[in-house]
């Protein structure tokens, strides 16, 4: 782009907004007298951190906030900095301090990647006042954060720009390109750059400079924007952050929800974004158990069956198998009652210690338990009519005859509840 200023400076910071009117999207936190909006203005400066996706404006937010209100602005990154450069920008802000009554903004970008020492370096200066903390991060503070510093910090969170945000931004790009460097986008390239930035201003920005490089007449048509991504689209699927486990997290509830289609969706998502098949096939394994149960028991065998094919075909025909097992899972009848049971049995377990066995099903491989009467006054149900031994107990004797497992009236468990209701009747 020739003539353009700051030519070695990135597209996306030169057209970094320099006031509010500017800013696009994030309308749930910058409404009109809302805190951060208010310290956008430089009327009540406050330690905060900004919890975002990439691109979402969090710096863009933190360097404005500096420039209203006059304040002295120390940018770290948790990624190359460490205690050393912290120690340094706090006596630059106490010198400040000291000198006048401007305030210093201490910005740290990537905030959760700084240790519990690293992050405590911050406590005592945020308290006296010698600096204003605004952090950025892409992970939840509530697990990245310690929890001395978050109590000293308002959370604000950003949400990814919507399509018609990252259009507004990348229209507000192309006519200041233009000043210098006469260039055209067509309508379905923007839409396309838009859709394709997935809420994400930056890298919209970053792949219209490599467009605007590459065009042809001056012209940035869908074949210029298809040649700057390739074959390297991936939607946001963070393998470690909050995407992976919310994603993960709307995928189960889909299926325990009994909509395949939803389930589908998801499953095709984390796909997209790179997740390993295998992970999803041992999640539904985990569904099977946890949401059906026995109220369809074929399910169990349907995601091991399924898991097994993966492994056998690979990806990403054996993807197929899985997406086979979800819809079945999904359409299945529901029930958490083992689950339930065998969670109330464990806590059982735990607080009622080591209980003796009662003696009549005790085992009896010597004389000598034979002579203490282990298993004497057992019944073999097998004996009995209707292959129940009615009033036999097997609990311990303080635990009397709690119950754990009640069927739901769905699928096979109506069945069961029948037969149970049956047993339990008899053998009070």
């Amino acid at each position: 782009m020739r003539g353009t200023t700051d030519i070695d400076r990135p597209l996306a910071d030169r057209l970094r907004p320099m006031r509010v009117a500017d800013l696009v999207g994030q309308e749930q936190v910058l409404a009109e007298g809302s805190p951060l909006r208010r310290a956008l203005l430089g009327e009540t400066l406050h330690s905060m951190v900004l919890w975002g996706p990439p691109g979402s404006g969090k710096t863009t937010i933190a360097r404005m906030i500096a420039d209203h209100a006059d304040a002295e602005l120390e940018a770290i990154s948790a990624v190359l900095d460490g205690v050393k450069n912290i120690r340094a920008a706090v006596e630059r802000a106490q010198a400040a301090k000291l000198s006048g009554p401007r305030q210093t903004i201490v910005f740290v970008d990537e905030v959760h990647r700084f240790n519990k020492a690293q992050q405590d370096a911050f406590l005592p200066h945020i308290e006296d006042g010698t600096i204003t903390f605004i952090g950025a991060t892409t992970e939840n503070p509530a697990f990245e954060l310690n929890n001395a510093l978050l109590s000293r910090l308002r959370v604000y969170v950003l949400r990814p720009l919507s399509v018609n945000a990252i259009r507004a931004v990348i229209d507000r790009a192309v006519a200041a390109i233009a000043v210098d460097w006469p260039i055209e986008m067509t309508d379905d390239a923007r839409d396309l750059l838009a859709t394709i930035a997935d809420g994400d201003a930056r890298r919209a920005l970053n792949l219209l400079e490599i467009g605007t490089a590459l065009a042809d007449e001056r012209v940035i048509d869908e074949t210029v924007i298809k040649s700057v991504v390739g074959d390297g689209l991936q939607r946001r699927f963070d393998k470690g952050g909050d995407d992976f486990y919310d994603q993960i997290s709307a995928f189960h509830k889909s299926v325990r929800g009994s909509d395949p289609d939803a389930a589908l969706y998801w499953f095709a998502r984390m796909l997209d974004g790179g997740c390993d098949p295998a992970y999803i096939a041992r999640r539904v394994l985990r569904i099977a158990s946890e949401d059906i149960g026995n109220a369809d028991p074929r399910a169990l065998s349907t995601a091991l069956d399924a898991w097994a094919a993966f492994e056998r075909m690979g990806s990403p025909e054996g993807e197929l198998a899985i997406a086979q097992a979800i819809v079945f899972c999904a359409c299945a009848a529901k029930s958490n009652a083992v689950y339930r049971a065998f969670d109330a049995a464990q806590t059982a377990v735990a607080s009622g210690g080591s209980l003796p066995v009662p003696v009549h099903i005790r085992n009896a491989p010597t004389g000598l338990a034979k002579r203490m009467g282990h298993g004497a006054a057992y019944r073999y149900d097998h004996d009995e009519p209707g292959g129940v031994a009615l009033g036999q107990r097997y609990f311990p004797e303080e635990l009397g005859q709690p119950i754990y497992y009640a069927p739901v009236d769905r699928g096979l468990e109506l069945k069961i509840a029948e037969k149970l209701a049956r047993i339990r009747a008899g053998r009070k």
